[in-house]
């Protein structure tokens, strides 16, 4: 199964690793899901996992994004012609419309369209764990 993981997935993974996206981040951690992402995705969580608002430690930080590009699967997004709610989103919902990947989590539904495959880390894990 292959998936995207919105970049506010990833923060609460590592900021409660108890929670319900670390299980998530553990499943591709563990090779049962295929992250798939692309340069821009991967610039973005490099950019906000940095931030020192977070004060993550930038030496684990590095295991996780180069575990990121050696397991994840890179892909090419075509730009689909929408405006979303943040701009800034519009590269995961580029990179899901363009690829077969299953699902697109993210803890802000609210900011891409009703589709069937965008749901949050609750939903993806009723519905396939």
């Amino acid at each position: 199964m292959k998936i995207i993981l919105d970049t506010n997935v990833i923060v609460s993974a590592l900021l409660s690793l108890n929670g319900l996206p670390a299980k998530i981040f553990n499943l591709f951690l563990n090779g049962s899901v295929i992250l798939t992402y692309d340069n821009l995705i991967l610039a973005e969580y490099i950019n906000t996992l940095y931030k020192e608002k977070f004060k993550f430690n930038k030496e684990q930080l590095g295991i996780i994004i180069d575990y990121i590009e050696k397991k994840g699967e890179y892909k090419i997004a075509i730009p689909q012609n929408i405006k979303l709610e943040d701009e800034d989103d519009k590269n995961f919902y580029d990179l899901f419309k363009s690829t077969d990947v299953n699902y697109l989590i993210t803890g802000n539904k609210k900011h891409f369209p009703h589709e069937k495959g965008i749901i949050n880390p609750r939903e993806f894990l009723e519905a396939e764990y």
